[in-house]
């Protein structure tokens, strides 16, 4: 069975609606640094230049998400060098669990984007792909 365009406009809705949460936090790291976790609120200069220039990479990665929504069908390959990005993070972010200890809720929720919902929607795009709209 193929796609149809009801289901591709469902892909293009839930990747618009799941760009909102790289933009969003991204947004928020650069601009609040990582006082706004709920953390210390002294980090070592070091550490806030890391986390805010992760933080400016999430949030383009949002940006070059929201490219792959109009034509989403045209934008495989794209699509999975962003998806294999976010699965990457998510890889690092589960040795980090494995080797240091559970992250706080938010996440854990993260990794299950990272490592769950990202892929899933890779192979989503791939079975909207071949329907060649």
């Amino acid at each position: 069975m193929s796609a149809t365009p009801t289901e591709r406009r469902a892909l293009q809705l839930v990747v618009a609606i799941a760009c909102l949460v790289p933009l969003a936090i991204g947004g928020i790291s650069i601009v609040r640094g990582p006082g706004w976790l709920g953390h210390a609120p002294v980090v070592p200069a070091d550490l806030d230049s890391q986390f805010r220039y992760v933080s400016g990479i999430f949030f383009a990665l949002g940006l070059a998400f929201t490219t792959c929504v109009p034509g989403i069908e045209r934008k495989g390959a794209r699509f999975r060098l962003l998806g294999l990005l976010v699965a990457a993070g998510g890889l690092a972010r589960l040795l980090s669990w494995m080797t240091v200890g559970a992250p706080s809720t938010g996440h854990q929720l993260g990794l299950v984007m990272e490592l769950g919902v990202v892929p899933l929607l890779m192979l989503w795009q791939a079975r909207i792909a071949r329907g060649r709209y």
